[in-house]
Formats: structure tokens, C-alpha cells, sequence
């Protein structure tokens, strides 16, 4: 089967979703035998060789300033939606609702292959923090939705993550596809876990607690080191370990240095950087800055007592999973998507959405260690999914979608505004024999949904305008193919007559 993965962030950039798609690419083409390519936004200096599979970055624009660490794509760079039609995907696989499913849908009409969109991350929560309130926050939500509703078949990786999409506007149908973990099941031998304890001077027997991921207030940061101030102020000792890097690392060391707790900062090699306190409180909360290494991670959950993950952002927690692979028990917000499996005291607790419940858990469990030992046993055998057996469930369900098309089952939804549009772009990739197509392409989708077409196309061009300086060499080389080939055209009904 071919297959064609789409998401807006990849390597150099690491977050839940990159990881997501790159577990998607190796073991399709591993276990499965697929014939695999991602497209991706491109990043300056980044190495797109040496994966198991074909990476096809796309041109993109500086949007880090917005949305720190990201870049956003140019979903119209036909020189590459060309090259993944050329490839012929059976599936597209898109697991973005902004350029990637633009791309997509493009890509769709060139090919006729049917769309999967997978609902990762609650996108609302990251464009309010691009754009805030209003009403430029309330029309890019309706636009992402309509994105998602053009898609054949929408996967979410939890049944709240479902609901919170069905929040946003969708009104479609979904089904639940869990994502896995790459961590092998079984805690890490006890050699690497004493390298981890001399490398951050992690006393024995006191509570080792840990995050893991990026370091934003919508994780729930603040919610720990409020929690913290409380097992400080009672003289309860502990070590806290902050993995990741984010937009709020500084501004979350400055919040535990105003509650008086010391910091150890550390660099990407495990060098420290930065201790403050006395004596007798140093180094009870420890900043490891970003860590790739995935055994190291291993040997990171290994060695905690606790995973703290207060979040309601996160629609499915693979951290979580992946510190149940290792043994670890999770402290998790009552409701929230990443609690979805949890029995509170067995395989993980549950707690209200405050630093006050989250202190109670953490003052009551910090003296019986092998209590929180022994629910992260149950977590391991209990909510632990490997990645193996998630991609499996998604190329049987590939192979699924590919019969529903060619027995008519799946047919392509009534056309929007947007279809006209998004068909018109794809016409370029083809050449311009079709160039006099374009006016009669968009005339048909006017007649058909006038009000409709008028407001998303206005939007499109609007978007267009605001990208000209980035699009003009795309636009140029498409301008001066165009112009080849009407000469090219009229030179044939020249000799022809």
C-alpha cells in the first residue's frame, strides 16, 4: 500500500504529533511492507535523509514568534504536491487541520484518494495563544473545522478528544484510534537508573517526581509548583524533575524561585548550569532542558516515584503511557482525556484541577514508596499500548477505507466554497492546458454555493496577499510554465491548421 503521511511539525521541531508520524512511517514501512512519504514544512539547515521512508519538505514561513518553535507551511507548494502525486498515495493520511489537510484535500483532487485526518492536540488552545480571544481566534476555529469535515474519515485518540472536537462545531462522524509508546515494555536495567541518580544527585528514599514535555502553563505547570510549595512549607523533602523545553521554562523557574524552592538547571548533556539556594534546599526542583535520548527518557521514568501530568490540554498523554511502560504511575486531572483508563489508586491517581489536591496526593503517598511502585506495576500491565499494535489497528483500517471507496460505500461529500478554490490551485500542478479551466472551475462553485464560495475565497486571497513575499518565486516559476505551455498549445493549433 502507498502511503502519504501530512503534519506541520517533523524533525528538527519534537513534539508529540512529529513523533506520532515518524512511529506511523517506520513501522509501516517495517512491519507492514508500505511504501511511505511524509510532507512536512521545511526548516532551515534541517537533514531530511537517512529515514526509513521519503521526506518531502515544503516551503514555509518564520511563525515562531506566534507560536514558539513552529513554522507554518505554504500548503500551495505545487512543485511538491506534484511530486506526491506522482507517488500515488492509496491513502492520505493528514494529522493537522491547517496546512497539512489543505495540502491534502489538494492533493486529493489530483489523486482520488481518500483523506484520514487523525484529532491530536485541542487546536483551539493553540491558536488563542497565537491570536487570543475573539474573532480571529472564533473564524480560524470554523475554518479548521471545515477543514476536518472535508476529510473521508476522521480518527481521534481518545473519546474526550472526540468530544472536545465535537465542541469546536464538527458534527461528523469519528472513531477512536489510540496512539502507542516506542518504549519497550519493562523498567530499564539498574546501571542506567544509577547514572540518572549521580548525574542530578537524586537522593534514595525520598519521593523522585517527574514531567516529562513541553513547558507550557496549559500543561498544567503551575499547578506542580504550587503543589511543591506546599510539601516545602510542611518540611516533606522530594526532588522534582522538569524534562522538556517550551515558551515557559523561564517564567516557571522564576515561579518556584518566588515560592523560595532552589533550582539545579542543567544542559542538554546533563552538565549543571545553574544551582541557587542553600544548604540545606538546594536543588529540589531540577530543569534537564530537552532530552531526545530515548533511553535516557526510559531510565528517566524509571527511576520516579511519581509522573505528574495535571493537564486538561492534552487529548491523550503519550508520556503518560510511556511512563506505564516503564512502571510509573501518573497523577492526572479527574476527566481530562489523558485519564481516560485510570482507576484511581491502582494504576494511577486522580486528583481536582488544583495544587491543592494534587499537595494532599503527594503529602499522603510521599512516605510509601512502594505503594506508588506497585500502582505503576498495574499501569504497565493495565493501560500500556505499544506502538506496534496502534499502527497495526490503522493499516487494517487503511486497507478497510480502500474497499469502502471501490465498492461506493465512501463517496465524496457535497462540495463547499473551498473545493473550488483548493481545485483551481491544484490545477497548476497539472500543467496549464487546463488554465482556461480555472475561470469556469470557480464560476461552477459560485453558481452553486455563491455566499458560501464568495466569503472563503475572499479569506483564501486575503491569506494569498499576506504570503506574497514568501509565494512570488512559486508564483514566477507557475507563471512561467503557464506561459510555456499556451505557447506551446497555440503552436500546436498553429501547425495543426
Amino acid at each position: 500500500m502507498d502511503i502519504c503521511l501530512l503534519n506541520d511539525s517533523f524533525p528538527p521541531v519534537i513534539d508529540g504529533v512529529a513523533n506520532v508520524v515518524m512511529n506511523y512511517g517506520k513501522l509501516l514501512t517495517e512491519n507492514h511492507g508500505a511504501n511511505v512519504i511524509v510532507g512536512t514544512p521545511k526548516y532551515p539547515n534541517a537533514n531530511y535523509e537517512g529515514y526509513p521512508y521519503k521526506v518531502i519538505p515544503y516551503k514555509s514561513l518564520d511563525t515562531t514568534d506566534l507560536v514558539a518553535g513552529y513554522r507554518a507551511g505554504n500548503p500551495l507548494a505545487m512543485r511538491e504536491i506534484n511530486q506526491m502525486a506522482e507517488f500515488a498515495p492509496d491513502i492520505i493520511h493528514t494529522h493537522c487541520p491547517a496546512s497539512s489537510t489543505i495540502m491534502a484535500r489538494i492533493l486529493q483532487n489530483e489523486t482520488g484518494a481518500p483523506i484520514v485526518f487523525t484529532y491530536h492536540t485541542k487546536f483551539d488552545v493553540d491558536i488563542a495563544r497565537a491570536v487570543g480571544e475573539g474573532f480571529l481566534k472564533t473564524e480560524t476555529i470554523k475554518a479548521m473545522v471545515s477543514n476536518i469535515s472535508a476529510c473521508d474519515e476522521v480518527w481521534v485518540v481518545s473519546e474526550g478528544a472526540g468530544q472536545n472536537l465535537r465542541s469546536l462545531g464538527y458534527e461528523g462522524d469519528y472513531r477512536v484510534v489510540s496512539n502507542g509508546v516506542d518504549f519497550a515494555k519493562g523498567r530499564v536495567e539498574k546501571s542506567a537508573v544509577d547514572e540518572i541518580s549521580k548525574t542530578y544527585g537524586l537522593p534514595d528514599d525520598i519521593p523522585v517526581y517527574l514531567f516529562v514535555g513541553r513547558m507550557m502553563k496549559y500543561k498544567g505547570l503551575p499547578i506542580i509548583i504550587d503543589a511543591l510549595s506546599d510539601l516545602s512549607a510542611k518540611g516533606i523533602d522530594y526532588r522534582m524533575l522538569f524534562v522538556g523545553g517550551g515558551a515557559d521554562v523561564e517564567e516557571m523557574q522564576q515561579k518556584a524561585r518566588m515560592h523560595g524552592i532552589a533550582l539545579d538547571i542543567y544542559d542538554a548533556e546533563g552538565n549543571l548550569t545553574h544551582e541557587d539556594g542553600d544548604s540545606d534546599n538546594t536543588g529540589k526542583i531540577i530543569f534537564t532542558g530537552p532530552v531526545h535520548d530515548r533511553e535516557k527518557l526510559r531510565a528517566f521514568n524509571t527511576r520516579a516515584d511519581l509522573f505528574l501530568f495535571p493537564s486538561v490540554y492534552d487529548t491523550n498523554g503519550i508520556v503518560v503511557r510511556e511512563a506505564a511502560a516503564c512502571g510509573l504511575a501518573s497523577v492526572l486531572i479527574k476527566g481530562s482525556c489523558a485519564a481516560e483508563g485510570i482507576t484511581d489508586g491502582r494504576n494511577g491517581f486522580l486528583i481536582d484541577e488544583t495544587a491543592k489536591s494534587m499537595a494532599e496526593l503527594l503529602i499522603r503517598t510521599a512516605k510509601d514508596l512502594p505503594y506508588l511502585r506497585d500502582a505503576g506495576t498495574h499501569a504497565m500491565d493495565e493501560i500500556y499500548i505499544s506502538w506496534d499494535d496502534s499502527v497495526k489497528a490503522a493499516y487494517e483500517r487503511y486497507g478497510e477505507i480502500r474497499e469502502l471507496v471501490a465498492n461506493g460505500t465512501i463517496t465524496r461529500r457535497k462540495k463547499h466554497g473551498s473545493d473550488y478554490f483548493l481545485e483551481s490551485a491544484s490545477l497548476i500542478v497539472n500543467g496549464t492546458e487546463h488554465v482556461f479551466d480555472i475561470p469556469r472551475n470557480i464560476y461552477g462553485g459560485m453558481k452553486e454555493n455563491f455566499e458560501d464560495f464568495k466569503g472563503e475565497l475572499k479569506g483564501n486571497i486575503e491569506d494569498f496577499k499576506d504570503n506574497m513575499d514568501d509565494l512570488r518565486d512559486d508564483i514566477k516559476e507557475n507563471i512561467e510554465e503557464m506561459r510555456d505551455n499556451i505557447e506551446d498549445f497555440f503552436s500546436k493549433k498553429d501547425s495543426e491548421e
